[in-house]
Order: structure tokens, then sequence, then C-alpha cells
């Protein structure tokens, strides 16, 4: 486990003798601070975490990393010069350790602590799809692995390196989803994480807010593969149906595996049929081989998840068995949650985020459903220079599956407009300024047969209607 003097040498080059403390856990939150724990203090635009080292040391955290002097109420190290090893007795009690950046201080923590361990890191990115192709990849890789994966969306630059510290010389695989915002951000993580083995779900246009055009994002995925080592130690495994990604295979030294629908992929699937609510069937090719297969994972779409994880699996040198039973564990559909409402409605809580792509494949599903289908749709946010254009086809498709369309926000009405303009019998159009009125509409509108996609971004808080209308004993 880290210790404490694991956090001395990373942050001065000094490896203190008599120095064992552990440290038990890792947080930027002092709510979630443990005895033995190291809090970092960083601050923000709207709360600083120097604030909280108290309330952290009070919950029984022992040490914090901190970039302001707090001298005056903590017992403080100061590391931002040069040390001596006499400096490194500070005594009983919590105290800080006073550093030039305290983000900084826990990367590099990160970094020293990741190049300490010897396993293999599998790192995950794209625009959609990332978080349920990390839980699969690491329900297969448990199969044999005492496997590590990042909570929750802890995949950025503070939730990575955190996760990296929870590493312990037992784990022999970590799972890592790796966020992007700007260029230069997965970069980033993989100096920290060191990933062998690179997986590339899809290139949308999420975060085109931020990160500018299409081609910028592709860029910016691309980090991911152009750090792997060469093969065959390091396998770029990448969706052969996506051209942005198709052509990132010249970008790496790594061994290239390419997955798809397209029998020219490496690894493709066919016979691709979904079961509602019960999960998806096809047959799975690789090397001449020909399995079938079926899986709890929703919707047509899931099939490009199934195939990454099998890649996965395979690299890492499991057998077709283990890797099925992996597909089949008991892990929950990540993102969509189907729930009823107390008139037997079925609700579709897909309400944790949407961009255009995600919100296809969501009304794809809602398509493979029998029942009346009614969608309830919400802005799609950070598009950038697609917000029109993400909001139009999003109309236009929706158009052609559902019975009934209810939009949410100001952006929602670009769907409605689109949907019109298709064709949509303007009748079945709801339009709606909030997540309120759009429980007011609902709740005296559904019944038995009705079967409802809610989805729009995480701002829209739209999870507030699935709440409203789910049905509770």
């Amino acid at each position: 486990m880290l210790t404490l003097a694991d956090v001395y040498e990373a942050l001065t080059g000094i490896r203190p003798a008599g120095v064992h403390q552990i440290i038990t856990d890792a947080s930027v939150d002092s709510r979630q601070s443990i005895p033995g724990g190291l809090f970092i203090a960083l601050p923000g635009e709207r709360v600083d975490g120097h604030d909280f080292v108290g309330a952290a040391f009070e919950r029984g955290a022992h040490f914090a990393l901190i970039e302001r002097d707090l001298s005056s109420q903590f017992k403080v190290l100061d590391l931002r010069g040069r040390l001596s090893l006499p400096d490194l007795d500070v005594g009983e009690g919590p105290f800080c350790l006073l550093v030039s950046d305290s983000l900084q201080a826990l990367q590099q923590v990160a970094r020293y602590w990741r190049r300490k361990l010897s396993l293999r890191v599998i790192g995950i990115t794209g625009s959609v799809g990332k978080s349920t192709t990390k839980e699969v990849v690491a329900s297969v890789l448990e199969q044999r692995y005492r496997t590590l994966k990042n909570p929750g969306n802890m995949n950025n630059e503070i939730g990575l390196p955190l996760t990296i510290l929870d590493l312990g010389a037992g784990h022999e695989v970590a799972v890592f989803e790796m966020g992007f915002y700007v260029p230069g951000e997965i970069a980033l993580l993989c100096d920290l994480a060191l990933p062998q083995v690179g997986v590339i779900t899809n290139i949308g246009t999420v975060h085109a807010e931020r990160a500018g055009t299409q081609e910028a994002i592709a860029q910016g995925k691309a980090e991911l593969i152009q750090s792997l080592p060469a093969g065959p130690e390091g396998v770029a495994i990448l969706n052969y149906d996506d051209p942005w990604i198709r052509e990132m295979a010249g970008q790496t030294r790594a061994q290239v595996l390419f997955y798809g629908l397209n029998p020219e992929a490496d690894m493709w699937a066919d016979e691709v049929e979904s079961i509602g609510l019960e999960g998806i069937r096809f047959r799975l090719h690789y090397q001449g081989e020909s399995i079938y297969l079926r899986v709890p994972l929703i919707g047509r779409h899931s099939v490009h998840t199934v195939l990454r994880a099998a890649a996965v699996g395979l690299v890492e040198g499991l057998t077709w068995q283990e890797i099925v039973s992996g597909l089949r564990a008991g892990h929950a559909q990540l993102r969509l949650v189907a729930v009823r409402n107390e008139r037997g409605a079925l609700l579709l809580d897909d309400t944790y985020n949407a961009s255009p792509e995600s919100t296809l494949a969501a009304l794809n599903l809602l398509e493979e459903l029998e029942g009346r289908r009614i969608a309830v749709l919400g802005d799609m946010l950070e598009l950038g220079p697609y917000e029109a254009y993400g909001h139009e086809i999003v109309g236009k498709r929706a158009a052609e599956v559902v019975d009934e369309l209810v939009t949410v926000g100001e952006r929602g009405r670009m769907i409605a407009m689109a949907a019109r303009l298709a064709g949509f019998d303007h009748r079945k159009i709801t339009e709606l300024e909030n997540a309120q009125e759009a429980i007011r509409y609902l709740q005296a509108k559904l019944d038995e047969k009705d079967v409802v996609l809610v989805k729009g971004s995480h701002g829209m808080r739209m999870d507030r209607i699935v709440a409203a209308l789910e049905y509770r004993e």
C-alpha cells in the first residue's frame, strides 16, 4: 500500500528512513475522509478545499496536501524548498504538506506510485460508451485477474490519479476510463497511468463546445493510442465501423486489433438481434472461429461494447469460457435503467447525460420495444458548432420512431421543429420549458401500454422526471 514515505519521495526525491505510516485512502472531499487517509485540498471556483482541512482531520485523515499556508491552524511541513532528512520529522498527530500546486502534487504522487507497480493497464476513451465498456471489460478480466477500475466518473485529471493511489501490489490489472475535454488531457492521463492497451469506442460531438471540431475531438482521443508502447506489449483496440477511428491505426506503435460489424475487422459480429430488456444475441467471428452469444446488455448498439470487452479479454490471455462468463456476469446496465410507474408504463431512464450519438442509440432501442413509444427529450449541451445539426438529426430520427414526442428546454424546440419538418404530426408534439412541466404533463397521461424514453443532458435534470414518475411501494 501507499505510505507516507512514498509521498515524501514522490514530492521531494528523498526517501526518509523510519517513516512507515500507511495511507489508507486519498480524497478531495473531506466528507469521504477516513482514518489514516490523505486529504488533497484543491482550490475551486466556488469551494476551496483548504477550508475543509480541519473537517478532514476530524474524520480521521492524518495527512493533507495543501498549497495555501495553514501553519497558523495546523502542523505544516513546507515541501516547496530544499529539504534535508531531519526536516521530515513532524512528530505525532495530523499534519499538512505544503506544496506549490496541490493538484500537480497529487498527479506527481500518482505518477510515482504507478511506476512502482507491475501490472497491465487498459485505457478506454471515446465519445459514447466509455463507462459501460469499462464495466464490461472489468467484468471479463475479473474472471482471472485481480482487477481495479475507476469508480463512477472519476476519469479526469483529479479522479484518475486518486484511483491510481488505490492500486496495491496485489492488483494485476487496472481498467481506466479516460475522459476528454481539451487537447492534451488524455496525454496527461496516459502519462500518469501508462496503459499498455488502449480502447477507443467512437468519435462523436460530445464536448465540441470546448474541444472545437470533430477532427479536434478525434485528435484528442488519439492521444491514448499514441501513448501506447510498441507491439506486442502495446495493443490498440479500434472501432473499424467509425472512419475517424479506423484512420488512427497509422498513429500508434502498438499492434492494432479492429472490431466492428464489418467482416474486414479482425473481430466482427453479425446476426445481431435485440431481445428487448433481456439483452441481445448475435454471432461473433474471430480468426476463423464463430461463437453465438447472448448477453444482458440492452440495445443492438451494445454489440460494440461486447466486442471491445471480448477483444481485451483475448489480448490479456483469457479463454473463451472466461470471456463469455464475464460478459454474462450480473453487471447492471450502467446508464439506461428500466422502471415502471404506478400505472404500469415502462420508463427508460437514460438521464445521465446526452449527445446526438447516445440519443440516437436510445431511440434505436425504443424502436425495438413494443408499446406506444413516447420520447421525452431535453437539451443536449456542450455541442458547440454541432448544436443545431445534433438536435436536427435527433428530431428526424424521433419522427421515424416515436408515437409521441415531448421536448424539454430551449434547444429541445430544435428537436421538435426537425420532427415536424420530417413530416411528424404536430399534434403529437409537446414542447415544454423544464422538467417540472414535463412531470405535470406526464403524470396524468401514462398507462401500461406506454414505453417512455427520458433523455437529456445532465444539466437539464431530466432525472427528476423519472424520480417523480417511478412507482415506489
